[in-house]
């Protein structure tokens, strides 16, 4: 999957410079991002165990000095950080009812500039794609086995 999205974003020549891994998870996508040349990450992740996991996989990645972890709810990223980021990286729980209206928060917020961010959401494909993520509009939606990646700009 880590594949088909990087390859989608260079196909739209998306910028990579600051990125947030939201729902981050082992921070893998983030970490693929930082990997292939963006500058800075910050991983977003409620689970403590799971924020000590990404740790240790940018120390082990060497990728610890172009990162910040943030052990906090994916709902308080909008309101917590500072910036704007060129390219947000969403992989919620499919089973998670309330990413969708986090997701809008976080795309209606000052971390999102119109024209410039790109969202890429991986989500089941029994759920279809929103035509928008607040500002932001469905560029593409393609399907990979079980799961799906929408972008958005």
């Amino acid at each position: 999957m880590r594949g088909a999205i990087f390859s989608a974003l260079a196909s739209l020549d998306a910028a990579r410079s600051r990125v947030l891994d939201i729902y981050a998870g082992s921070g893998a996508l983030g970490i693929e991002a930082l990997s292939r040349g963006a500058e800075w990450c910050d991983f977003v992740e409620r689970d403590p165990a799971a924020c000590a996991v990404i740790r240790e996989n940018l120390r082990l990645t060497g990728f610890a000095s172009a990162a910040a972890v943030h052990c906090i709810p994916a709902e308080s990223a909008a309101t917590r950080l500072n910036g704007s980021y060129t390219l947000v990286l969403a992989d919620p729980p499919y089973a998670d009812a309330q990413a969708s209206s986090v997701l809008q928060n976080l795309a209606s917020s000052a971390l999102i500039e119109r024209g410039h961010t790109i969202l890429v959401l991986e989500h089941g494909t029994r759920s279809e794609p929103a035509a928008a993520v607040g500002p932001l509009a469905l560029l593409n939606s393609r399907r990979h086995g079980d799961s799906a990646v929408s972008i958005y700009r």
